[in-house]
Parts: structure tokens; C-alpha cells; sequence
């Protein structure tokens, strides 16, 4: 029987992108490096559990699924989160970002400080800038002051991110743009929280570390993993949990999200970079955020 391996994820260091593995094995990814790997004949996709527990009832889940997790676990696991509101006394200080994925692409969110940038990185943020830092409840009253204020969103659907990385500007000064505008309004708004700092403007721009001001344009997106299926390409870029592979004649971005819960096996020989998967392919219509500015 082959070995096989299961996916923790796609992280960020300070040297760029590692695939993690349950164990915690990372295989560090670098441009040029050949992603391959197959889904075990008649596998099922199972629930990865909740906080470093497994799942109980080891539940099937669907192909489709990012969060690879059954209800109830789903539900354990964002009763602890700070972005489900789960931790409310947490001493530590956070931090507020302004997030830039595209054209008319902002959102609000944050982190915390001991993270550093880390947060970006995973969410794919093409741009960014630092608002403020203070207290946890500071920190989201601020979020939620932008959200009703400004009309800046917390959320942008990773498919609508992925969409508009083939046009993305080529002049770092247009990339910022949009930030710097909606920094001024931010940080000059009345409710401001007094016991969150304002921060200045200093973006901080993620195009080169992607990989995205030399890859090819992608030509659309995994849908999902199925039994039996296969990947094998050339990493081009990668931004969040997005590895863009070079398959064939086209790019296709692969959601690291979906291999968890799968067991995967070494990929078949064949002749050349191919991808055995569902593959749904980008449309130019995209997704406008209403009342950013």
C-alpha cells in the first residue's frame, strides 16, 4: 500500500510558503518547484477536527468545504475565536489593518500584534497598511466604526480575490492608492476609539513576495478534490492559502484549504504537467464593493 500523507495547510515564514503536514512537517515552496500529488482511489474526505482535537465521529466532509470540518466541530472551533467574538478578555494588543486585494478591493480587519504581518500574508493581501493598535474591544469597535462609517467590509470571498489577481495594476503607486485615501478618512472619523493609537500611513506591498508581478495570468480555480484525482505543476506564485500552478498551457490556482482532510498520494507518472481535478474557470464579471468610497 503507498504511503500517504495529510495536508495541515498552506503557512508563511519569513522565507515564503510551506505545505504542512499533520506530524508538523513543513516542504518549503519556492518559484519554479514542482507540485505534485495524487487523492487516494476511493478516499473520503474527513473532518479535521476542532483546536487539535479529532473529530469524534471522524464525519465525511464535502469536497468543496475550506474549512474541511463538520458542523459541530466548525462549531467548537470558532466558539474560541477572536473573530467570532469567542474571546472577549484577551490581554494581548491587537492591531487594525486596511487590506488591499484589487481595484475597489479594501477591507477592514485584525490581528494580533505579536503576529506581525503573518495575518496578511495568509488572507493574500496584495497591499497594506496598519490603522491602529490598542486594547481587543478598542481594536473592534474601531472594525466596526469603518464597517458603518465607511462602508468598508470585514470579509472578501477568496474566489472574488483570486478573479481579479490577473489585473492587478503594475505601478506600486496605483496599488496604494485606494489604501492611502481611505487611511485619511479612517483615522479623521469623530468616534474614534481614545484608547486605540492611530497609526501613520506606510503600506506595505505583497506583490513580489507572491510571486504575482512575474506569473502568468491564471485562467480559473480547483473546485474541489476528488477520489482518485491528481495535481502536477510549477509553482508561479502563491498568495494566501493560493498556490498558482502552471498545469499544462494554463495557470490554475489550487485552495491549499481543500486538500485537508484528504489522504494524498505520490502522483502518477505521466508525460508532462497535468491536473486531474474540477476546474472552474474565471469569469471576467467580478464582485464591486457598494459605498467603499
Amino acid at each position: 500500500m503507498a504511503q500517504t500523507w495529510t495536508c495541515a495547510g498552506l503557512r508563511w515564514s519569513a522565507e515564503g510558503p510551506v505545505l504542512m503536514w499533520d506530524g508538523g512537517r513543513g516542504s518549503p515552496l519556492s518559484w519554479g518547484k514542482r507540485v505534485a500529488f495524487a487523492v487516494a482511489e476511493g478516499g473520503v474526505r474527513q473532518c479535521v477536527g476542532a483546536r487539535g482535537h479529532e473529530c469524534p465521529v471522524r464525519a465525511a466532509v464535502p469536497g468543496r468545504s475550506a474549512g474541511a470540518r463538520c458542523e459541530e466541530c466548525a462549531r467548537l472551533d470558532r466558539a474560541h475565536s477572536v473573530a467570532a467574538d469567542g474571546i472577549a478578555d484577551d490581554p494581548r494588543p491587537y492591531r487594525v489593518y486596511l487590506a488591499w486585494f484589487g481595484p475597489e478591493l479594501v477591507k477592514v480587519g485584525i490581528t494580533a500584534v505579536e503576529r506581525g504581518p503573518a495575518r496578511l500574508l495568509e488572507q493574500g493581501a496584495v497591499c497594506f497598511s496598519w490603522l491602529g493598535s490598542g486594547p481587543l474591544m478598542a481594536a473592534r469597535r474601531t472594525e466596526e466604526l469603518l464597517r458603518a462609517a465607511l462602508g468598508v467590509p470585514d470579509r472578501i470571498p477568496y474566489t472574488v480575490k483570486r478573479a481579479v489577481r490577473a489585473a492587478l495594476p503594475r505601478e506600486e503607486e496605483e496599488r496604494r492608492g485606494e489604501l492611502r485615501e481611505l487611511h485619511a478618512r479612517a483615522v479623521e472619523l469623530a468616534d474614534w476609539p481614545e484608547s486605540l493609537d492611530r497609526a501613520p500611513f506606510r503600506p506595505v506591498d505583497h506583490l513580489r513576495v507572491f510571486g504575482l508581478d512575474s506569473a502568468p495570468a491564471a485562467f480559473g480555480e480547483v473546485s474541489e478534490l476528488v477520489a482518485g484525482g491528481a495535481v502536477s505543476g510549477e509553482l508561479v506564485a502563491a498568495a494566501g492559502p493560493d498556490l498558482h500552478l502552471a498545469s499544462g498551457e494554463r495557470v490554475v490556482v489550487l485552495d491549499t484549504r481543500l486538500m485537508r482532510g484528504w489522504e494524498l498520494v505520490p502522483a502518477p507518472s505521466w508525460n508532462g504537467a497535468e491536473m486531474r481535478l474540477p476546474v472552474r474557470e474565471f469569469r471576467e464579471k467580478r464582485h464591486v464593493q457598494d459605498g467603499l468610497f
